[in-house]
């Protein structure tokens, strides 16, 4: 049971084991992009590549699809990504009940964007845990984990395409030894929670530390990237590196000090400076700054904003 990419890596290495996948679920197909065409999910391409039967149901929480899922009598239901809060019923349907893939070191990060928060909140490792589900959010006991560093520059779709391999292969391990493994209870006291990404969250509040302002730029990508406002215009920042010193000179954060030799750096909180090193305005492709500024005369003591209303 899953739906995009990193699901879809979990999927194809349980082919790989040479399990019998008795059916595989995704979620129904939605239209994407510009032209609102119906785009299948990589789950369900792979499914229909290898043609393993496929359900789509719209609704879960009904007697009939339960029955339905109930009837395939498999060993183990493996869930990754798929969308969706399950019932009770469906993890106490089979023998070994339901599997879950959580993309952090469990109790950290409980929730739907443990990715983008573990780098957001400035996290130097994370991981992959295997979890017994229960019908809390991500409380079940834990299978297996493992563990990996974070990079200084990755950004979230770079680390989940990591963590998307590291967990297909976990996911292989504890399926082999599954008779034998002893779940082990969370600590609760320990959990975390990573929320589902809001608009909101990626308005850059420049009183945070350059640190800070970068972490949430590689985290909060592809959605809902991070931005300012800069003359009335939404300016998305891709790519920013605090830099290795404080600023002495008393300007508000948010403030461009320098442009020179076709860099930008903006004051931010406690006195730190953040260099930025692509932007995107709004309705524009991605840019250097650079190329930004060949185009944009931004100068030294202008200030980007919270809002495109705030010319202060």
């Amino acid at each position: 049971m899953g739906t995009p990419a990193s699901a879809a890596n979990s999927l194809g290495r349980l082919i790989d084991d040479g399990h019998d996948l008795a059916a595989v679920y995704t979620q129904p197909d939605r239209p994407a992009g510009r032209g609102n065409k119906i785009v299948f999910s990589p789950v369900k391409q792979l499914t229909i590549d290898r043609k393993i039967p496929l359900l789509q149901p719209a609704k879960i929480r009904t007697p009939e699809a339960l029955a339905e899922f109930s009837g395939f009598n498999a060993d183990v239901a493996v869930v990754v990504a798929y969308g969706r809060i399950l019932p009770d019923g469906f993890l106490e349907a089979f023998p070994h009940g339901a599997v879950n893939v959580h993309f952090s070191l469990l109790p950290k990060y409980r929730g739907a964007a443990p990715v983008n928060w573990a780098i957001a909140c400035g996290e130097r490792r994370t991981g992959v845990t295997t979890m017994k589900m229960d019908s809390g959010l991500d409380t079940g006991d834990i299978l297996m984990t493992r563990e990996t560093e974070i990079g200084r520059q990755e950004a979230a779709p770079q680390l989940m395409e990591r963590l998307s391999g590291i967990g297909a292969e976990l996911l292989s391990e504890t399926i082999a030894i599954i008779n034998d493994l002893i779940p082990l209870p969370q600590d609760h006291s320990a959990g975390t929670y990573a929320p589902i990404l809001k608009r909101e969250d990626g308005l850059i509040d420049w009183s945070m530390s350059a640190e800070e302002i970068s972490n949430r730029v590689r985290g909060f990508q592809p959605f809902p990237g991070t931005f300012t406002y800069y003359q009335q215009k939404k300016l998305t920042i891709w790519a920013a590196t605090p830099l290795d010193r404080t600023d002495i000179r008393k300007v508000l954060p948010g403030t461009v000090i320098s442009t020179e030799g076709g860099t930008l750096e903006v004051s931010a909180g406690r006195g730190t400076t953040l260099q930025v090193a692509e932007v995107q305005f709004e309705g524009k492709r991605r840019m250097t700054i650079r190329d930004v500024l060949n185009g944009v005369p931004i100068a030294p003591g202008e200030r980007f904003v919270p809002s495109a209303r705030d010319d202060s």
